[in-house]
């Protein structure tokens, strides 16, 4: 089934100017510079000790860089820019409330764009000038918020809600800000290395931790996927034994799999070891979840 969830508040903000690429790549953990027209990328943006503040979106439009990420991340992100970007041709851009965003889930999402996760482009749909972006469950279109009725009837597909999205989501094994990492996780120990991390850039904030722990030994902490006998609410601890081994993230009830979760667990929690939620068995898998 594919639908239409509207995530029109998620936080997105604009850079033009000759230095935004430069700026951008010297503050974030992926290759910014290394952006074609077209193309985007995922990034995390750090502390100086490498936890993080937030994640985002960067789409590479040609005359602008795209900015999207989670609301709970926005004024993080706004404040890093407003404060680095003095002294260079930076300008930054609220997008927020001028763009709204329709996410098209499913196997059936329009072919607007490349099939690489992240391609992006301007197109026409239903009339306005949308961009299109690839995701790695279908295809997302900002556009104008004057626009949003005519873009949503150029979108053949039911409405469907943020409920069912985060299912698609826990199920693919991808982490959200502000539900299962926050700033207290350095990108590795959440998955995010492949993705979001680039280990042949030059410097950006954050990076001497990331690279440490990368080259020279193992996060005590992963991310991992809980497969538990009832739903339990974001917050339980999981406990082994006697010893709190981390505490669930996201948990839906999947259709397919039941009820599962995410969640950044120690490493004592092996695959395989089931442990207590709140008196809620729940045994500890990788991710993503296979059937």
């Amino acid at each position: 089934m594919t639908f239409v969830v509207d995530r029109s508040g998620r936080g997105k903000l604009a850079l033009t100017g000759a230095d935004a690429k430069t700026f951008l790549h010297g503050q974030v953990t992926n290759d910014i510079e290394g952006l074609q027209p077209g193309q985007g990328c995922y990034a995390a943006f750090l502390t100086h000790k490498g936890k993080m503040l937030g994640d985002m979106r960067v789409f590479d439009l040609g005359d602008e860089l795209l900015l999207d990420c989670e609301r709970v991340a926005l004024q993080d992100l706004f404040n890093m820019i407003r404060r680095y970007k003095l002294g260079l041709e930076v300008e930054l851009h609220k997008r927020t409330l001028e763009l709204g965003l329709f996410s098209v889930i499913g196997p059936d999402a329009p072919a607007l764009v490349g099939e690489a996760e992240h391609s992006c482009a301007r197109v026409a749909l239903g009339g306005p000038e949308v961009v299109a972006a690839r995701t790695d469950t279908g295809v997302d279109v900002f556009f104008r918020a004057e626009d949003r009725d005519a873009v949503r009837a150029a979108l053949d597909f039911p409405d469907g809600d943020e409920a069912q999205a985060e299912i698609v989501r826990v199920e693919s094994g991808r982490p959200r800000f502000g539900v299962d990492i926050d700033d207290s996780v350095i990108p590795q120990e959440a998955g995010l290395n492949e993705r979001a991390v680039s280990f042949t850039k030059g410097c950006y904030v954050g990076q001497e931790t990331v690279a440490r722990l990368y080259y020279r030994g193992k996060p005590n902490r992963r991310l991992r996927g809980v497969r538990l006998s009832a739903p339990a609410p974001a917050g339980t601890e999981l406990r082994l034994g006697e010893k709190t081994v981390g505490r669930l993230g996201s948990c839906v009830v999947s259709p397919v799999h039941g009820p599962i979760g995410l969640a950044i667990v120690r490493r004592e929690a092996e695959d395989g070891v089931t442990v207590d939620a709140g008196g809620i068995a729940a045994r500890i898998v990788d991710v993503p979840f296979t059937r």
